[in-house]
């Protein structure tokens, strides 16, 4: 036996306080004592019928949000990056075309993950603030021939909500599946996985759900599954292959589920409590509280003097808000006199919106007038005491 030769660290030696703060970025947002209550209760095992209940329970209220019968539902281990790999490693294979769409950095992100694993990545760019056509759509997709057509509903970089009607027959008509990342939008904005034609959707705990990070709920249609189940190769991560997946959460039929890996315990439980909270509220009424909500931050903005970078006002993300950065201010200034003065955290832009943009996020238990009410007063505050360039 070796001598101890590194000593305990000094920081561990002594308790840590958090501080609290109001999570008004773009997430994660604050999590209701329901739901960290939720999350202290006593571990069990992971492979425990107990456990299994969960995630049962968990694959119902998913099958709720997104408004779908998918049988292929589960909760990916992992953030909302997790789900996007999951995805994509699942219904793609080397070679193989796939269609982007980038208006913000999800798209960008999507697209270096289908190069890695050495597909034929091909994309269609929006501005930031703005959304595709329809038309545009249909050509890409004709031109480039993909497997899989990528769209974020809710771009959370630049504060758009993407229209999705009538998406979902195109890739239908041109032998394509549709990919959606929801992270942003599920729970504050309408969506309708099956009407709508939506072959694969995946969203994050820690947005509109008012989770702690690190589960992420994703929806296969039998479209999606016969892809997925009849690859030549394997998926490049053993992790996130939903042969396994799709066990373990009880989809495959089988009549035993199998271990595969140590799945979140206290996130399905906080993960449940969750889509319990959604579910006694109901989605109209979420949607129509975000809406609201948004609505009426955006007007006390404008009556600042700001300016809100989407112009459409049909295509604003009720989750996430994006203000222009006002002439003369340093983003960064104002994003820390709301932390120092108000215990607020908003943030500023990301991917193609960097330097450009302030976000506020209002998700889930957050979206209320009173919070955007603490939000504006931050804002104003601000204003008036960061250094304005004169030049």
């Amino acid at each position: 036996m070796f001598p101890i030769s590194i000593p305990p660290p000094a920081c561990l030696l002594q308790p840590f306080e958090v501080p609290h703060r109001h999570m008004f970025g773009p997430g994660p947002s604050d999590v209701p004592p329901r739901v960290l209550a939720a999350g202290a209760r006593p571990i069990i095992g992971h492979m425990h019928k107990e456990m299994f209940e969960i995630m049962d329970h968990i694959k119902k209220g998913i099958q709720y949000a997104f408004q779908t019968q998918n049988n292929m539902t589960i909760a990916v281990s992992g953030s909302g990056h997790t789900a996007m790999e999951c995805a994509i490693f699942n219904t793609v294979e080397p070679g193989e075309s796939v269609l982007m769409a980038v208006n913000g950095i999800w798209g960008e992100r999507a697209s270096e993950i289908a190069e890695r694993i050495g597909a034929k990545v091909n994309t269609i760019t929006a501005a930031p603030g703005s959304f595709l056509t329809n038309e545009v759509i249909e050509e890409a997709l004709a031109k480039h021939k993909p497997v899989i057509f990528f769209l974020t509903h809710g771009e959370s970089s630049s504060g758009v909500i993407h229209p999705i009607d009538g998406i979902g027959d195109l890739c239908l008509k041109h032998n394509c599946l549709f990919l959606v990342d929801a992270v942003a939008s599920l729970g504050g904005a309408p969506l309708y996985m099956d009407k709508q034609g939506i072959d694969i959707m995946y969203t994050g705990s820690q947005k509109a759900l008012n989770s702690p990070p690190g589960t992420a709920p994703i929806s296969f249609s039998e479209r999606a599954c016969k892809k997925m189940f009849n690859r030549k190769t394997k998926p490049v991560s053993y992790f996130l292959d939903m042969t396994w997946l799709a066990n373990y959460w009880g989809c495959d039929g089988k009549p035993a589920r199998m271990y595969h890996h140590t799945g979140p315990v206290s996130g399905f439980f906080s993960l449940r409590e969750s889509l319990a909270i959604l579910s006694e509220m109901g989605l109209e009424d979420s949607w129509r509280r975000h809406k609201e909500v948004a609505e009426h931050l955006h007007k006390g903005l404008e009556d600042l003097g700001l300016k809100l970078f989407v112009d459409d006002k049909n295509a604003r993300l009720p989750t996430v808000t994006t203000i222009v950065v006002p002439g003369g201010y340093d983003w960064k200034e104002i994003v820390a006199y709301a932390m120092k003065h108000h215990q607020i955290e908003i943030s500023g832009g990301l991917g193609p919106s960097a330097g450009k943009v302030l976000r506020v996020g209002l998700m889930g238990c957050n979206s209320s007038k009173a919070n955007a009410d603490m939000v504006l007063a931050a804002l104003g505050d601000a204003l008036k005491s960061c250094h304005k360039s004169k030049v």
